[in-house]
């Protein structure tokens, strides 16, 4: 009897560690689960604030496009000074909004940014000296961050800086060439359009 009533505390005991094993295990999985659940939200959260961040700054560029744009030139006095009070205003309340999302990044990524900005902005500070020569220079940067082959050649010391900056960086350093690009197209739009004006006076006083 006494042998039997040990076996049977034996196997009590037996049973109660496993199952709490088992409850440690489903307590594991829940957390696991729910981690999980986490990591796909903070990825969309982080995606969201990223599309906010591109928001910005799409909104800032067209509303200095449109500042500078030679439809503004073109109305009176009085049309322009509203408008351009509105385009302010616009402005203002755009730089009100911060967003930034910042991006992890090992020692040698951020020396491959470093090094990557600072190509960027020394052909940038040239643009007034020689638009034609920043330009073309932009764009070998540029074909330097796409996957398709470009129609002009590729700045190949920059494409290894671009290789080693983190993904993120990767498509900031691509739309910020972009932005540059597209600002210095308009900027030669409006100095053709400003020429071709004065052109026209030039022929209609010499009529």
């Amino acid at each position: 009897m006494a042998q039997a009533k040990i076996s049977a505390k034996m196997n009590e005991s037996k049973a109660g560690r496993f199952s709490r094993t088992m409850s440690m295990a489903d307590r594991s999985t829940r957390l696991l689960e729910s981690l999980d659940d986490m990591e796909m939200r903070v990825e969309a959260f982080r995606e969201a604030a990223t599309a906010m961040e591109q928001e910005r700054e799409s909104l800032l560029e067209m509303i200095q496009s449109i500042q500078n744009s030679q439809e503004m030139r073109s109305i009176c006095d009085g049309e322009r000074e509203e408008l351009s009070l509105t385009a302010n205003r616009l402005m203002n309340r755009t730089l009100t909004v911060h967003v930034n999302v910042d991006t992890i990044r090992n020692a040698q990524q951020e020396d491959a940014l470093r090094k990557a900005k600072a190509i960027i902005d020394e052909i940038a500070a040239k643009v007034l000296d020689n638009m034609e020569g920043a330009k073309k220079k932009l764009q070998a940067l540029h074909a330097a961050c796409v996957t398709d082959a470009p129609p002009v050649p590729i700045d190949q010391k920059f494409q290894s800086v671009v290789i080693s900056c983190a993904l993120e960086d990767q498509k900031k350093i691509k739309r910020r060439l972009e932005t540059l690009i597209r600002n210095m197209d308009n900027a030669e739009r409006t100095i053709k359009i400003m020429d071709n004006q004065v052109d026209e006076a030039v022929l209609a006083n010499g009529e």
